[in-house]
């Protein structure tokens, strides 16, 4: 016999597949692939040398070390510009995981506390343990970025009436500022502050094809068990006692879950610094467009989040040549008005 209990968790469950839109996400998924293609070609063409679309495609397929040309794609721009992209797919699954987890419409690595774990973690690094390889370096981001969501966690917790949204992105507010202020002590009692400014400032322009070998297994990896774990992430969305109800081990999904997380964010902060919003603006635009069904969001939050930071490292070059403009800034123009306005409207599309 079917209880009520069953009967209302079924019918969420049916809900919320009438409510997510797979022919919508393909077209999505197909606009973003095409637009990150191009946007990808526009990245490597245009900067200090400007260089044909035409010369971009002859150097990846037939790459000639005799050509300068070649040679400034090859070396330069093409690893730059991978690492954007690796970086704004991570970011931006990062926060559709966390967000599809916790129901907090607010969530984001940047702004719970990860990513400033992960600049401060790579600040005690460059102060104590100089030269350290770059592999380390992101072992040591990893533990940065656990060390920031676990005490803006326990803070939270703290608190009577247990954690909502806008509590925890206080105390991740309130943890970032104060991580923040360590790094940017430790960098000036050591003399480190022109190493770490790049971290601080956000960009990639010191990427290469170097880090892009460390960090591409990991980042594969976790994106791949982000996808084997979109289907949960849907059923916990409903609720902690629907998905309990419908035979989920919700502990289970969610350890899996944040450590994917700290793989994706802290990778990511290791090669762009502790840029906020991807994470917490692309999971929105694509659940808008595709629904709530977190196999299509996790999917398209990858193409649009690499496509969103190519464009903004694009921007980064071009808007005040020959200086670049950290893009961290240049997302947050736009990632401060949408944080306020989801505050504003209480997050209640989740």
């Amino acid at each position: 016999m079917t209880t009520s209990t069953g009967v209302g968790e079924l019918n969420d469950l049916e809900e919320l597949q009438k409510r997510s839109h797979p022919i919508r996400g393909v077209v999505a998924l197909i606009v973003g692939v095409i637009g990150l293609i191009l946007a990808i070609g526009l990245s490597i063409s245009f900067g200090a040398a400007d260089i044909s679309l035409g010369t971009v495609w002859t150097a990846v397929t037939h790459f000639s070390p005799e050509l300068t040309t070649h040679q400034i794609i090859h070396d330069i721009r093409l690893p730059r510009v991978l690492g954007a992209a690796l970086v704004g797919a991570s970011f931006a699954v990062a926060g559709a995981i966390m967000q599809g987890m916790t129901r907090n419409p607010l969530a984001d690595s940047g702004l719970l506390g990860l990513n400033s774990g992960a600049a401060f973690m790579l600040a005690v690094c460059f102060a104590f343990f100089p030269g350290m390889p770059y592999m380390f370096l992101i072992l040591w981001s990893f533990i940065g970025a656990g060390l920031g969501v676990a005490i803006v966690y326990g803070i939270g917790s703290l608190s009577k009436g247990g954690l909502t949204p806008m509590r925890l992105v206080l105390a991740g507010a309130a943890v970032s500022a104060l991580l923040g202020a360590l790094g940017e002590g430790i960098a000036l009692y050591y003399r480190i502050g022109q190493d770490l400014a790049f971290w601080y400032a956000g960009g990639v322009s010191g990427t290469k094809w170097s880090h892009l070998q460390i960090l591409s297994p990991w980042i594969l990896i976790a994106m791949i068990g982000a996808l084997f774990l979109s289907r949960s992430i849907t059923v916990l969305s409903l609720g902690e006692e629907i998905a309990v109800g419908l035979g989920q081990r919700t502990g289970v999904v969610k350890v899996w879950g944040m450590i994917i997380v700290l793989i994706l964010a802290g990778a990511a902060v290791s090669v762009v610094g502790a840029v906020g919003f991807v994470g917490l603006i692309i999971p929105h635009l694509t659940r808008y467009i595709v629904g709530h069904d977190y196999r299509w969001i996790i999917v398209c939050s990858l193409v649009y989040g690499a496509l969103l930071v190519v464009l903004a490292d694009l921007v980064a070059r071009i808007i005040n040549p020959p200086y670049e403009t950290p893009i961290g800034a240049l997302i947050a123009f736009i990632g401060v008005p949408f944080f306020l306005y989801l505050a504003r409207k209480g997050g209640k599309e989740l």
